[in-house]
């Protein structure tokens, strides 16, 4: 087993991670499947029973069964030749869950039929098995999954492009490492704590709004900033000076919280950011604006999709 796994890595080593892998000569390879080798045992015995009782008939069978044998190896090799394969970028899921690859196959020649991509170690990433056609002159996809176990960057495993095509006697295949990679962001605690409190950092209180004012009412304007919604944004002022502006309202910062390292407890640095990562979803649902305090890292107060991404990432690739 320890030989195997030298002889596996030593392989693995000479396949170089690219974006795109085009197919050709040198990294096609093919053999007979077992179907073949039962297919050559039986030409040779017909051959040895027509030389026996000299059937005339029998030579011919058995060299036309043969010629059939190389044009299906000469099909089967040139299924794959020529295709050109690129990775779609993954995006990114919860550690947990499964993340959906996208492979576009470009063909520049005729059709191809019987396309199979599956990963090369189907024991430690799932039975995903997929065989598709690709059209001539045409593009076609092929979807895989992976489910990254925790939090970060996973590369993308070693892909196996393979074809029967046609009769099934030979196999060709080839080897492909992309170059991307998978971003898995934290899993949330759950069920999901309570917000810790607006306004201020750690214990601080929550800065009071004026007697009499609510949440929405307005102080003024100010710039656009990214993480504004759609609602926030004053489109007449935006349709007078061309301006890109929002709202500006009291109970604005009252609103702001800052996700602070320091405001989660325990030992266990996982559990810790699994609550972090709950805070972050929940202050997006409610439209909060946050910021994210991480040792080493500060994410600056904002709001929206992509505040929302940034911290989840930020916490993903936090070590």
């Amino acid at each position: 087993m320890a030989l195997r796994r030298r002889l596996r890595q030593w392989w693995l080593a000479r396949v170089p991670a690219r974006h795109t892998w085009k197919l050709t000569q040198r990294n096609i390879y093919i053999l007979p499947t077992r179907a073949g080798f039962i297919f050559a045992l039986t030409l040779v015995l017909m051959l040895l029973a027509s030389i026996n009782y000299q059937l005339n008939l029998g030579y011919a069978l058995s060299f036309l069964l043969a010629g059939a044998g190389l044009v299906s190896m000469h099909l089967t090799h040139g299924t794959l030749r020529g295709l050109t394969l690129h990775l779609r970028p993954a995006p990114a899921v919860f550690a947990g869950d499964a993340a959906l690859l996208e492979i576009v196959f470009t063909n520049r020649g005729g059709v191809r039929h019987g396309v199979g991509l599956h990963f090369e170690d189907r024991g430690a990433h799932g039975p995903s098995f997929v065989w598709i056609d690709v059209p001539a002159q045409g593009q076609a996809s092929a979807h895989v999954s992976i489910v990254p176990p925790r939090r970060g960057l996973h590369p993308v495993p070693l892909l196996v492009v393979e074809t029967l095509f046609p009769f099934g006697l030979f196999r060709a295949w080839t080897l492909w490492r992309p170059a991307a990679t998978v971003l898995a962001w934290p899993r949330p605690e759950s069920p999901a704590p309570a917000l810790p409190p607006t306004g201020a950092q750690g214990d601080e209180p929550a800065a009071p709004t004026r007697p009499g004012s609510s949440g929405a009412e307005f102080d003024g304007v100010r710039a656009w900033r990214r993480g504004d919604g759609l609602r926030q944004v004053l489109w007449k002022k935006v349709a007078r000076s061309g301006e890109l502006v929002s709202r500006d309202s009291a109970g604005q910062a009252a609103r702001e919280l800052t996700l602070d390292w320091n405001a989660t407890r325990g030992d266990d640095v996982e559990q810790r950011i699994a609550r972090l990562a709950a805070w972050v979803l929940e202050a997006d649902r409610q439209g909060h604006a946050f910021a994210l305090s991480l040792p080493g890292r500060e994410l600056h107060s904002g709001r929206g999709e992509a505040q929302r991404r940034a911290a989840l990432q930020a916490l993903a690739l936090w070590a």
